[in-house]
């Protein structure tokens, strides 16, 4: 059964690598591509990489017959993604991969992004789309709300130690590297090449930054209490990937073993031999997770690290994984690409 797919939000990043994935999916068919300021103009035109595709143009929202699509993808902006999401068919299947559906309390959502919550209703039945964890309740989902990919990044590396109370919970400090793709495509004066090739920098020191309220959400559900990490994301200059290192306490073998069993039966979540760490290099342009485990020089100390690209499993590849199962397909679907080296 090929299955008609629509992607609005087509021309920026995420939009772009979806397209990419879906190029190599036996069972869909992109029916629609929106993009506002560039309706009218052919993908090949947007993005060059993909002028070998056959592509519908690009259209305007309006313009799409939603009732001829099986699933949507939404790769749209906050606020943007609930008010049209809150329009759409409520018998269309749809992967949002903003922000917009990833808090379950409204409150949380307003203090976080700025605006109050328009699409409650959509917002009650929205499952987290963090896959390895959520698997069956978006298999029966119609709408999924994909993670931040600095929150995924987070998780993985977290969530396993936290379920099995092997790591101290008030003590979590989370140093995660992203590459500039994190921030979009749009145009911002901080990232043109000048301004932020050969140097790094941290930003939203302090707790501000708003991936913050899904640490806060999934951990304290995790343990049963409230869960705050202390997390400093940085900027670096590549075009893909994060680097999460995380420091905690308990016992480094432990750790090592509760992750390793953890993450036994995942196809996309690899951890290392103790003693190893990943490196972003090695998950580029793929849809793995690389996690290693090391113990510290202070006794009762570890470090966890894990990397993956914040376009695919951080965002793309994670709604496509998220969609095969929503639409009945093996969950590996599509998504089985070698990492990118060098």
């Amino acid at each position: 059964m090929t299955h008609k797919i629509a992607i609005l939000g087509a021309s920026g990043y995420t939009g772009a690598e979806l397209v990419r994935l879906i190029a190599g999916h036996p069972n869909m068919e992109i029916v629609a591509l929106a993009a506002e300021r560039k309706a009218g103009q052919s993908m090949a035109d947007v993005f060059p990489h993909l002028r070998h595709m056959d592509l519908p143009r690009l259209c305007r929202i309006d313009e799409i017959d939603f009732g001829s699509v099986d699933l949507c993808f939404c790769a749209l902006p906050h606020k943007t993604s609930q008010e049209i999401i809150r329009d759409l068919p409520k018998t269309l299947k749809i992967v949002d991969l903003s922000a917009d559906f990833r808090l379950r309390d409204p409150d949380a959502y307003e203090t976080w992004y700025g605006n109050p919550h328009v699409a409650l209703e959509c917002q009650e039945e929205a499952v987290y789309g963090l896959t390895e964890f959520y698997r069956e309740e978006i298999c029966a989902a119609r709408l999924v709300a994909g993670t931040g990919c600095n929150a995924a990044t987070g998780q993985y590396a977290l969530r396993p130690l936290i379920a099995a109370g092997v790591i101290g919970l008030d003590d979590i400090i989370l140093d995660l590297k992203c590459g500039v793709s994190g921030a979009g495509r749009a145009l911002k004066e901080n990232l043109l090449h000048a301004e932020l090739s050969e140097g790094t920098n941290a930003y939203a020191v302090g707790g501000t930054h708003r991936h913050l309220g899904e640490f806060d959400q999934e951990f304290s559900k995790l343990a049963g209490r409230p869960v705050r990490v202390q997390f400093t994301p940085h900027l670096i200059p590549v075009n893909r990937g994060i680097l999460a290192t995380t420091y905690v306490s308990g016992n480094a073998q432990d750790i090592h073993d509760t992750l390793t069993a953890a993450y036994a039966d995942e196809t996309f979540v690899e951890v290392l031999p103790f003693g190893q760490t990943p490196s972003t290099h090695h998950v580029r342009g793929s849809n793995f997770c690389h996690i290693g485990v090391t113990g510290d020089r202070i006794e009762g100390r570890a470090i966890v690290v894990a990397a993956l690209d914040n376009l695919t499993k951080g965002s793309s590849g994670q709604a496509l994984q998220n969609a095969n199962l929503m639409l009945g397909e093996e969950e590996v679907t599509g998504l089985m690409m070698a990492p990118l080296f060098p």
